[in-house]
């Protein structure tokens, strides 16, 4: 099943994709894709629904992140071994953890704001995960049971405040728009196999991120299990697992976005996102 939220920032209403490709209302259904509506229950409730009796979302509407009131945005950092090479950084031993702020979070499609001053923008395509119940110390064996979804995840970075101005990696991911989401929750009976999903990142056409799930360091099951045993994970809560190479960063010379640019990014069987760059205003 593939949930979404579309309409207005705000105001956006709850709907799914039927198989046809078409995007169906179920606001009489559920009053909101949140917290509330991501226990196994609910979804097996909107899973009986048969699509074709919903009313059809009108075409070209603005989709909004798949979940409402998401409570925390935690990230793995250095979770590919080919990320972590091209940062010529030693592979972890554990997950590195960090955490966007929420006022980063946006629609898949909305704009991407360049931060006041900021001269290394970068862009990172992330799998990333939807908690559907409350996770505390979790083994590893039922860590995928506490999963409601994945989705994708722009993980958008400011190099220079991320690495240059002192202190932990939050300064370079939170700025607002930082974190584009969707465009759909997907829920795992849809996905064959979590660890061979193709990941793509095209800036402006020109292919930079072209990697795949299968070189992650810490797989779904140990990343959930893991922070787990430091912090509770509430449902709706999203994380993000890490980016393959070929971000701006890594480049040769590096390369950061510009008020123009246009990203778009896909992974297997989780839809596409596209978003335009654009800078600062008062």
């Amino acid at each position: 099943m593939k949930l979404l939220r579309y309409g207005p920032p705000g105001q956006e209403k709850p709907a799914l994709v039927a198989a046809d490709g078409s995007l169906r209302d179920l606001s009489q259904h559920v009053p909101d894709i949140n917290p509330q509506t991501l226990d196994a229950k609910a979804l097996d409730e909107l899973r009986a629904l048969d699509p074709a009796s919903l009313p059809r979302v009108e075409e070209g509407v603005r989709i909004g992140t798949p979940i409402a009131n998401i409570g925390k945005l935690l990230c793995v950092g250095l979770n590919y071994a080919d990320h972590a090479k091209e940062s010529n950084l030693p592979v972890p031993g554990e997950p590195v953890l960090f955490m966007k702020a929420t006022s980063a979070i946006c629609g898949p499609n909305d704009q991407v704001i360049i931060p006041r001053g900021s001269e290394k923008t970068d862009w990172e395509v992330e799998l990333g995960i939807v908690i559907g119940r409350k996770t505390q110390y979790v083994e590893r064996e039922q860590a995928l049971e506490h999963v409601a979804g994945y989705c994708i995840v722009n993980d958008v970075s400011e190099r220079a405040y991320q690495l240059e101005r002192g202190g932990t990696w939050d300064k370079g991911k939170g700025c607002d728009t930082f974190a584009p989401i969707g465009p759909w929750l997907v829920t795992p009976d849809e996905i064959a196999d979590l660890r061979n999903l193709d990941m793509h990142l095209s800036v402006n056409g020109e292919t930079r991120q072209n990697g795949n799930t299968r070189t992650m360091i810490f797989s779904i099951d140990e990343i959930v299990s893991y922070i787990s045993q430091f912090m509770t994970l509430n449902p709706g809560d999203v994380i993000c697992t890490g980016t393959p190479p070929g971000v701006g960063a890594g480049m040769k010379p590096p390369q950061f976005l510009k008020a123009g640019d246009r990203m778009r990014l896909s992974i297997s069987g989780l839809g596409e996102q596209c978003q335009e760059v654009v800078a600062w205003q008062r």
